[in-house]
């Protein structure tokens, strides 16, 4: 059985990375990673199926027994991406989608191999201001914070295997699904089932 792909999937807040996942994450061979975070839920949000919503003290103490594959501090909160069930999703052969802030992102490039790794990218700042004033659910203070965040997150998009621009939300999904085909066939995670073709009535 060939290991599942790990798909790191992230951009600026308002990217409409979160709406990718949920439709990529459709697949019953693809399970989008559930982060645990300290900060609090919105309306709508449930524990367990969007984010693990723990306290700091909690938090803490699974950093102290090397229970997060990644961590990150964003806007007063903690975020992070639970190892375990991952792990075990991996080696049953489903694909992990991992949906992560950049830093994040980056510290699990560095720290796993054979990552693959796609930026969803907003159309133009100004598209991207307009969807988070659309929301309605953050202060004038907070889509500032967001909007500076942004412009470093974006300025590291070179950084990852792909870049998706979301401007129709459907083309975005499609060329998401594109690449995470391609990837599948690429020599390198093929190479045991030609090795297994080749052994034919040699065992």
């Amino acid at each position: 059985m060939n290991k599942g792909l790990l798909i790191v999937l992230s951009g600026p807040s308002g990217s409409g990375k979160g709406t990718i996942n949920q439709v990529i994450a459709e697949d019953p061979n693809v399970f989008l990673s559930v982060s645990a975070t300290t900060r609090s839920p919105r309306e709508g949000e449930q524990h367990g199926q969007h984010y693990y919503f723990i306290t700091r003290e909690e938090f803490e103490d699974r950093l102290k027994q090397d229970g997060m594959l990644e961590y990150n501090e964003y806007c007063g909160n903690y975020y992070g991406t639970p190892k375990k069930e991952m792990q075990q999703r991996l080696e049953n052969g489903n694909d992990v989608i991992l949906e992560i802030d950049v830093n994040g992102a980056l510290n699990v490039m560095e720290r796993v191999d054979d990552v693959v790794s796609i930026f969803i990218m907003p159309p133009s700042l100004e598209v991207l201001e307009d969807r988070l004033r659309g929301r309605g659910t953050e202060s004038e203070e907070v889509i500032r914070q967001r909007m500076n965040e942004a412009i470093t997150e974006i300025g590291k998009a070179d950084q990852y295997d792909y870049i998706v621009v979301n401007d129709k939300l459907d083309d975005a999904i499609s060329e998401v699904r594109a690449i995470l085909s391609a990837e599948k066939h690429k020599i390198t995670r093929m190479r045991e089932f030609v090795k297994g073709v080749l052994n034919y009535g040699n065992e």
